[in-house]
């Protein structure tokens, strides 16, 4: 079990008052349009100074706001999201967030129109397929993980994609992708981790997955491993996606999945089949999904990465977890905390430690977006499949 501490540090009261001279100085500097648009060409905004920002809108409009993980895309009343027009065209909101937060968020104008934020370059997709932007608040301490850039010296896996699989008991197709990490062919039985909403994790902009396994690989964090991604959507179809279904604790599709899927594909690929080898991960409804899917089969999946899991839409999951019979099951567990799931991955985290699971469990000051669950993918592998365990 990971065990946290919690850090006090004092700071002189000069340092916040200077922090704050420095920002509000910036601050009134945008009303001339030379600095603003110096400011945008340097990447500057929106301003931070700490933990002080500074949102800012410059353009013709009857109201501006700004909508985002911090107030819940507007399910958040108590966070004050509207911008306060100072010049003729100027529109600025200030708040604050801790030094190492990454925030999704959109500019609305008179109510009706959402944009991106014309003035900063960092944008974050979500959606399925690779969805569409939102604009990126960088805070000063957050880092990106370095396993999601592509290295020119990493080995390269394989990966197939668009592979189809017939299921009798869901009567449809499924569609799938495999990824082999490099020189997969001397390795034997290979651990795999079958991934839910799959081919979001696989896509560049979202999850990428597929960079972060060849990097810890080539790192020598985690085992060389397989990846299972598994796609939600009709294959004829894509438009249909059917994850809502599939992913709220459906006993059918766990059926497929443990009767038909898990003997074909092991026929197929080498692959571990122990439960110790063999994990499951989600995010959201998935990873609802992964708990339930171990939880329930735990002779099946030893290993389990969950992702801002929607506990909430189906409680039950807490009993289900309390008795696991599996007392090998490792756990690696993830939340934001900003309009994320930590409330619910926190009462989970009680449950795993009143019983024998081994887990860990990581908070972050990010919302419900694919760049928190991006950066976070290599702390769940290494968690579950790393080479100092």
């Amino acid at each position: 079990m990971k065990k946290y501490w919690l850090l006090m540090v004092c700071f002189p009261f000069g340092a916040f008052a200077q922090d704050y001279t420095a920002f509000q100085s910036q601050l009134n500097q945008l009303h001339d349009s030379v600095v603003y648009h110096r400011f945008q060409a340097q990447g500057k905004l929106p301003l931070v100074v700490e933990d002080s920002v500074a949102f800012v809108y410059r353009g013709n409009a009857k109201s501006v706001a700004w909508m985002g993980d911090f107030n819940g895309w507007g399910y958040d009343q108590a966070f004050q999201n509207k911008g306060r027009k100072v010049s003729k065209d100027l529109w600025i909101l200030k708040s604050k967030f801790p030094k190492d937060a990454r925030l999704d968020y959109k500019i609305l104008i008179d109510d009706n129109q959402w944009i991106l934020d014309p003035a900063n370059p960092h944008q974050q997709w979500s959606g399925v397929g690779g969805g569409s932007p939102n604009s990126e608040l960088r805070m000063p301490q957050w880092k990106e993980a370095i396993e999601l850039q592509t290295q020119s010296n990493v080995p390269k896996g394989t990966l197939q994609t668009d592979l189809l699989f017939n299921s009798r008991i869901l009567n449809y197709q499924i569609t799938y992708g495999v990824y082999l990490p490099h020189g997969y062919e001397k390795m034997g039985k290979l651990p795999v981790m079958y991934v839910t909403d799959g081919y979001e994790y696989l896509h560049p902009r979202l999850g990428n997955m597929v960079t972060v396994v060849d990097n810890l690989i080539a790192e020598k964090k985690i085992k060389p491993i397989a990846v299972v991604f598994v796609d939600h959507r009709e294959p004829v179809n894509r438009s249909n996606n059917r994850r809502m279904q599939e992913l709220a604790m459906n006993g059918a599709y766990l059926d497929f999945f443990v009767k038909e899927f898990l003997p074909e594909i092991e026929k197929k690929y080498p692959l571990a089949t122990d439960a110790a080898n063999r994990g499951i991960m989600g995010t959201s409804m998935g990873g609802l999904t992964a708990t339930y899917f171990a939880f329930t089969k735990p002779d099946v999946f030893g290993l389990v990465g969950i992702q801002s899991p929607a506990f909430w839409t189906k409680p039950q999951i807490y009993q289900l977890c309390a008795n696991p019979a599996n007392p090998k099951m490792k756990v690696s567990m993830t939340s934001g905390l900003i309009n994320d799931t930590s409330k619910e991955s926190r009462k989970m985290k009680e449950v795993l430690q009143a019983n024998s699971c081994v887990y860990t469990y990581h908070e972050v000051n990010e919302g419900h977006s694919w760049g928190n669950w991006r950066n976070l993918i290599d702390d769940v592998l290494i968690d579950l499949f790393g080479t100092k365990m």
